[in-house]
C-alpha cells in the first residue's frame, strides 16, 4: 500500500471528552492518496466499476462556544474501484469558510448549539450565522461532485475522480440550495430547492446537463419552514411543508426554536418539473416530519412517495447524556421513531392515502439507482442503537411481501450510509452490492466493506483496510465510471460546438 500524504491543514482542536469529538466522531485531519487498498477478507467483485463518495463532518478548529457535530468541516472520502482493485483518497471541502479559518488559524463562526442572536450565531443558515461547511450531502451531476449543507449554503464542486476542489457552483441562487438535490440521469437534469426566513420562504429550480440554471420559481409557504429533502418522478418534483418549524413568537425575538405545531397537517407540493406557481398541486397528509425520502414514481392517476415517517418529531433529550444533552442527543431513528412509509397522491381526486411499510425503526435508506423514479420493491435502510446517531447495521426491506433481512455489526463497530451498486448485467432489482465505510472502535481502524445486496445477513463479502481511522459522517453516493465517461464526452462535444 503506497500512501501519498498531503500538506497538513492547520488545526487548533484541543483534547476533549466531548462525545462528538471522540470515539467514532474523532476528527481525521490528514489528506492522503492510496494507490491500492489491501484486501483484509474476501475479494472485490470484478463487476464493480465506479466510485464511492461519502461526506463527513470533520471539525478542524477549537469551537468558539458549544460544539454540535453538524458544525464540522466537510471532508469527502473516496474509494475508486475498477478491475478488482480499489484506491482511496480523502479531501476537505474547501468552502470559503474553511479557507478563511485556515488563513486565520482559528474558528471564525459559532455553531448550531450556540445562542441565536449573539455574535457567535447572528442569523439563520449558511448565509447567516452558520459556517457553510458543505458537510451534509454529496451527489454527482454531469461529471461533477457537489457537496452541500443542509441549511442552504453554496454547492461546492469537486472532481469525483481526483477530489480536486473546483470552487462553488456558479448557478446557485442568492438563497443558496438545501442538501438533497436530485439528479435524473436520463435527462441529465438536477432538481433542487432552498428555504429562507423571507417570503415566499421556498424556491425550486432545475439545472440542465451543461450546468446552467434553466428554471427557478417560488413555492409560496405560510411562513418560514424547515424542509430537509425532496423527491422527483419523471414529471413531478415533490416538496413539503411540515408542521415542525420555528416558534413564530420566539422567531420575532431572533430565537430559532423549532417545535411541532399541533393540529397542523403535513402538506406536499407537487409541481411539474418545469412548472410554474400556478401548476402546483397541494396534498394534505397526517402530521409528521420526514428527513429522507427513498423513492417516488407515477402509477396511473397516482404519484407514489416513500420515505421515513417520524412518530415523534420532537422527542425529549436522553437524560443519561448529562451535560451533552442537546439536539443531537435525540437525532436518531429510535428517538424520532422513524419508519418506512408510503404516501399516494391521487391527481384525479386530490386525495392522499398512506400506509406503513415496516414497523422497524430505520432511516438513511438507499434503493437500486436504476429504479429511481420507477416502481421499486427493495430498500436498504440503516439501523442505530439508541443515542449517538451512529449506524450499527442494515435492514433490507421487501416492500411487496414485508420480508426483512437484518445485518447487525459487532458492538463498537459503526457503518456509513451505503449506496446500492447494481450488478453488471443483473436483471433483478436487488441483484448487486452495498458499499460502506466501517469505523472499528475496538481496533482503532477503518475499512471499506462490500455486502451482497440480496443477502446482507451474511455480512461483508469483501473488506478493505483504510490507511487511517475516519470520522463518522452523513450522506454518500455511488457513480459508475461509465456515467462519468458519458458526462465527459457530452461536455467535450459541447465545448467543441461552442468553439
Amino acid at each position: 500500500m503506497q500512501i501519498t500524504r498531503h500538506p497538513p491543514v492547520r488545526t487548533t482542536l484541543e483534547p476533549s471528552n466531548h462525545p462528538y469529538l471522540t470515539g467514532p466522531w474523532t476528527p481525521c485531519h490528514e489528506e492522503v492518496d492510496v494507490d491500492e487498498l489491501p484486501v483484509i477478507e474476501g475479494a472485490i467483485p470484478p463487476d464493480i466499476d465506479g466510485i464511492y463518495l461519502r461526506n463527513t463532518e470533520n471539525p478542524v478548529h477549537q469551537p468558539l462556544g458549544r460544539h454540535h457535530p453538524f458544525d464540522g468541516d466537510g471532508m469527502i472520502h473516496q474509494v475508486n474501484i475498477s478491475g478488482g482493485k480499489a484506491s482511496y483518497r480523502n479531501r476537505f471541502v474547501r468552502s470559503h469558510c474553511f479557507v478563511a479559518e485556515q488563513l486565520a488559524g482559528r474558528a471564525l463562526w459559532g455553531g448550531l448549539m450556540d445562542p441565536w442572536g449573539t455574535s457567535l450565531r447572528p442569523g439563520f443558515g449558511a448565509h447567516g450565522g452558520l459556517k457553510d461547511t458543505g458537510s451534509t450531502d454529496i451527489i454527482v451531476h454531469a461529471g461533477i461532485a457537489y457537496a452541500t449543507f443542509y441549511q442552504c449554503g453554496e454547492a461546492w464542486m469537486l472532481d469525483p475522480a481526483t477530489l480536486a476542489n473546483l470552487g462553488k457552483a456558479p448557478w446557485v441562487p442568492l438563497d443558496g440550495i438545501s442538501a438533497h438535490p436530485k439528479v435524473d440521469e436520463e435527462t441529465g437534469e438536477l432538481m433542487f430547492f432552498n428555504y429562507s426566513k423571507h417570503p415566499p420562504y421556498m424556491h425550486y429550480g432545475v439545472v440542465d446537463r451543461s450546468g446552467a440554471l434553466v428554471h427557478y420559481v417560488p413555492i409560496p409557504l405560510p411562513g418560514p419552514r424547515l424542509p430537509h429533502d425532496m423527491a422527483i418522478t419523471r414529471n413531478w418534483s415533490i416538496l413539503n411543508d411540515m408542521p415542525l418549524f420555528w416558534d413564530s413568537e420566539l422567531l420575532a425575538r431572533n430565537i430559532h426554536a423549532a417545535r411541532l405545531h399541533e393540529g397542523v397537517p403535513t402538506r406536499f407540493a407537487l409541481i411539474p418539473r418545469h412548472g410554474s406557481v400556478q401548476d402546483i398541486r397541494w396534498f394534505e397528509a397526517s402530521p409528521t416530519y420526514v428527513l429522507h425520502w427513498t423513492n417516488a414514481w407515477e402509477e396511473g392517476d397516482e404519484v407514489v412517495l416513500e420515505g421515513y415517517h417520524q412518530a415523534r418529531p420532537m422527542p425529549e433529550p436522553l437524560h443519561e447524556m448529562g451535560r451533552y444533552s442537546h439536539m443531537m442527543a435525540y437525532v436518531d431513528e429510535h428517538s424520532f421513531q422513524s419508519r418506512l412509509h408510503r404516501w399516494r397522491f391521487n391527481l384525479a381526486t386530490g386525495e392522499t392515502r398512506e400506509e406503513r411499510l415496516s414497523e422497524r425503526i430505520v432511516e438513511f435508506g438507499m434503493i437500486n439507482p436504476a429504479f429511481a423514479m420507477k416502481k421499486s420493491r427493495y430498500v436498504w435502510s440503516t439501523t442505530t442503537r439508541p443515542g449517538w446517531f451512529l449506524f450499527n447495521g442494515y435492514v433490507r426491506h421487501d416492500t411487496e411481501t414485508g420480508a426483512e433481512q437484518i445485518f447487525e455489526l459487532p458492538q463498537g463497530v459503526y457503518a456509513s450510509e451505503s449506496p446500492m451498486i447494481p450488478r453488471k448485467g443483473g436483471q433483478a432489482e436487488d441483484d448487486g452490492y452495498l458499499i460502506t465505510f466501517l469505523i472499528d472502535e475496538n481496533a482503532g481502524t477503518s475499512e471499506c466493506a462490500i455486502l451482497d445486496a440480496t443477502d446482507i445477513a451474511r455480512g461483508p463479502i469483501c473488506r478493505l483496510a483504510l490507511p487511517h481511522k475516519i470520522s463518522s459522517g452523513t450522506h454518500s453516493v455511488w457513480v459508475e465510471h461509465a456515467q462519468l465517461k458519458r458526462d465527459r464526452a457530452f461536455h467535450a462535444a459541447r465545448l467543441a460546438r461552442a468553439a
